[in-house]
């Protein structure tokens, strides 16, 4: 099986070309495949199919091997591959993603995808949509949220996936938090019941300088369903304007929350190598044989 990785602020993903759309991946292939010990290691995968009403349908997997809705980065890479290798000269495209079609717009330069920008929708608040317990019309903006010892404030964002936007306090040192303790108490909050992707935020002016645990893959280098959550949080709580720099351990990614309300995502997107699984390893995993 041929792969190739790619990365998007150091979010980083196994790709998968599928345009005659015959991959059926096992959830443990998957988790195996992202498994940075003994597999390629990513922090989730892609597979690129085909799609009806739709250039190409983005079918995405947390590295738990879990199927998930959306993935800002991922979208980018998922662009970066189909321009590069010719499946497209367009530099427009509709990608659908279980959120829905997402519309993109390619920077090329000599032939190559430099940069992508991700139409990506209309951001939800109400606890329905997130999900959330509680009133199913109520909304959680910059309310306090009892995690361990700690009262923080928070605020929670759907774009098409969950998210919890936590603001630490001026002078905090966000190099030292404990996203991964914090983080997993704050996934498995019974108030989520899909569970949730937690971001980790610190002002500094009006840039937005964040860690981000995301849902069924720990901690990542970055997130770009989150860097939307985090503006829309940032900007209802009245610590931003509707533009920002979103600043990751991975790199920058640039948000703008348009008067129509859709949020545009702008970012690199970079192809590592390319590679091809040993079919006794997949085999062996299929059949539940320890790595």
């Amino acid at each position: 099986m041929r792969f190739a990785k790619y990365h998007g602020t150091g979010n980083d993903f196994v790709m998968l070309e599928d345009l005659e759309d015959s991959l059926h991946l096992e959830q443990a292939v998957i988790a195996a495949a992202c498994d940075r010990r003994f597999g390629i290691g990513a922090d989730g995968l892609i597979r690129v199919a085909p799609a009806d009403g739709a250039d190409f349908f983005m079918d995405y997997y947390n590295a738990d091997g879990e199927v998930a809705e959306m993935c800002g980065n991922g979208i980018r890479c998922l662009a970066k591959l189909v321009y590069d290798r010719g499946m497209t000269r367009r530099r427009e495209l509709d990608v659908l993603t279980r959120a829905g079609v997402k519309h993109l717009v390619i920077e090329a330069e000599d032939g190559v995808a430099r940069r992508v920008t991700v139409d990506m929708g209309v951001p939800a608040l109400e606890r329905k949509a997130i999900p959330m317990t509680g009133d199913p019309a109520d909304t959680f903006v910059g309310q306090p949220l009892q995690v361990g010892e700690r009262t923080l404030i928070a605020t929670a964002v759907s774009m098409g996936n969950p998210h919890c936007v936590i603001f630490l306090e001026p002078g905090e040192d966000l190099s030292t938090l404990d996203v991964p303790g914090l983080g997993i108490e704050v996934e498995h909050r019974p108030e989520f019941p899909n569970r949730t992707n937690v971001e980790f935020v610190l002002m500094e002016g009006s840039r937005i300088r964040l860690r981000v645990w995301e849902r069924g893959s720990g901690e990542t280098m970055a997130c770009g369903t989150g860097a939307c959550a985090a503006l829309v949080a940032s900007c209802l709580e009245g610590r931003t304007g509707r533009e920002a720099e979103v600043e990751f351990p991975g790199g920058v990614l640039n948000v703008g929350w348009g008067q129509d309300d859709h949020l545009s995502l702008t970012g690199p997107a970079v192809c590592v190598y390319e590679g091809e699984l040993d079919d006794a390893w997949l085999a062996g995993i299929a059949a539940g044989v320890p790595r």
